[in-house]
């Protein structure tokens, strides 16, 4: 049985049920052929009933195992939507949630099989899921971009796009029983770290009303524009036959300007881009000045941020770990090795991964929660501490997508999950909590502990483990270096 809604460029069919499930609807033109590295275009209407019942394609990229996609494919005609609704009138008005993914600015879907909004939307909101351009395709500058652009800045096309299907929901979302006046945007990682980005961007304010920050890659330097615009030159200068080159043929290229080993500490390619006119100041000096959206915010990590990414890092004696370390932090070096030691080189994986965890993921998560609680008092930080589900070590980076979805057992027939009640239980939980807090603007009101507001002289957090309970003082000492370290001319 289909479901019928009438949007701004039709009307689409999509699945019935107690949830109605609507996949692949255009929020923009096809960012193909001339439209290649430009920012998106309305989308053409169509007569009659569109299908709404298959995932669009992933933008070109390589997949991340740790986030199974559903889509059919991938090709550069990427820029689609996903809506699950329990709203059975426009009438309504639910709380919406909208999902922005992560994987580096490079790769993610918005069909990664973690994250269906079935079993979230039951708790009563309407959940989004979006695509964005990645990598090569999302994040390029270029000089002759820049000449053509009419702004003098070229890049960004990836946040472009996140603007672009949030202006789709402001006009749509009330059509599936959504309330756009209750936006919340929840992501992981660059899906975070995105939504930090349109807090400080201008664009995109109204346009949501509240976040959740789940691992945001964030307060880190952004890649000025010249920067971004001379790496993005290493592929020629002909713009013309860069934009004829096949998908593949160019994301090919993307190793030209990805460097292997990533910086911890300094600036990097293809990801947001200080351009000077969507972007015009690093996060995490718009965030300390108050110049961003002050929406109520949760914001958090997991216990082991670092594990997954440095396993094939250079690293493995005391002698290369030292050099990684000199080449980030320079004239601190010797403090940092005193914080973050390795005597031995079966150590130096294990400290890389501590760096990563907090470089990346740790410092951002306290500053933003810092910096917000100075301009919103509805702000609030987690620890996410429960256990991987195959060893014993604490929770990976991203962990925490499934809980957040209720879909332990997304993908059973490829990894067979060992979870038990007590990782139900604490599913259920944070699903309550998220949707409460979509609802309320306050997590509170839900079945767990008070969760109080942050507070920076205690450094409090909600865990979310084999306990939900309060706690503080999250590896202070290693983000007061760290801090130390940024504000270091």
């Amino acid at each position: 049985m289909s479901a019928i809604v009438e949007t701004q460029y039709g009307k689409i069919s999509g699945h019935d049920g107690a949830v109605r499930i609507f996949k692949g609807i255009p929020f923009a033109a096809p960012p193909v052929g001339t439209l290649r590295w430009r920012p998106p275009q309305t989308a053409t209407p169509w007569t009659g009933t569109r299908a709404a019942q298959e995932f669009g394609f992933d933008c070109p990229q390589i997949p991340l195992p740790e986030e199974p996609s559903a889509a059919p494919g991938k090709s550069e005609d990427c820029l689609t939507i996903n809506v699950w609704t329990p709203a059975r009138s426009d009438a309504e008005r639910l709380p919406v949630m909208v999902y922005i993914f992560g994987g580096g600015f490079v790769a993610g879907s918005g069909a990664d099989i973690r994250c269906d909004g079935a079993a979230l939307a039951k708790k009563g909101v309407v959940v989004v899921t979006l695509n964005y351009r990645v990598g090569i395709f999302g994040f390029l500058a270029h000089p002759a971009l820049n000449a053509e652009s009419g702004i003098g800045a070229s890049g960004n096309y990836g946040l472009l796009d996140q603007i672009a299907a949030l202006e789709w929901i402001q006009h749509n979302i009330a059509a599936f029983g959504g309330d756009p006046s209750r936006v919340t945007l929840f992501g992981v990682s660059a899906g975070s770290a995105s939504i930090v980005q349109l807090m400080a961007c201008a664009a995109a304010h109204g346009l949501f009303h509240g976040v959740i920050l789940e691992s945001a890659g964030a307060f880190r330097p952004l890649c000025p524009l010249d920067e971004a615009e001379a790496q993005g030159a290493l592929l020629g200068d002909d713009l013309a036959s860069l934009r004829a080159l096949s998908a593949d043929a160019i994301f090919a290229r993307t190793k030209e300007i990805v460097p292997q080993v990533r910086a911890l500490t300094k600036h990097r390619a293809l990801r947001p881009i200080l351009d000077g006119v969507l972007l015009k100041e690093n996060d995490r000096d718009a965030f300390k000045a108050g110049r961003i959206a002050k929406v109520p915010t949760i914001v958090g990590s997991n216990t082991d941020e670092g594990t997954i990414f440095v396993g094939a890092w250079p690293v493995e004696t005391v002698a290369k770990y030292r050099t990684l370390v000199e080449q980030n932090f320079g004239a601190m070096t010797d403090e940092a090795l005193a914080l973050y030691p390795a005597a031995r080189d079966e150590d130096g994986r294990a400290a890389t991964a501590a760096l990563f965890a907090d470089t990346q993921f740790n410092f951002g998560t306290r500053g933003i929660a810092q910096a917000m609680i100075e301009h919103q008092p509805k702000t609030y930080r987690y620890l996410f501490t429960k256990r991987g589900r195959f060893t014993q070590r604490p929770p990976d980076h991203g962990l925490e997508v499934a809980y957040v979805f209720g879909n332990l057992d997304a993908w059973p027939d490829k990894m067979p999950m060992p979870y038990d009640k007590s990782d139900r239980a604490l599913s259920d939980a944070m699903m309550d909590t998220w949707v409460t807090f979509a609802a309320t603007g306050d997590p509170n009101g839900a079945d767990t502990p008070v969760w109080a507001p942050y507070d920076s002289a205690r450094d409090n957090y909600l865990e979310f483990g084999d306990m939900v309970r309060a706690g503080k003082g999250w590896r202070t000492k290693y983000l007061d270096f760290l801090e130390r370290y940024f504000d270091t001319p």
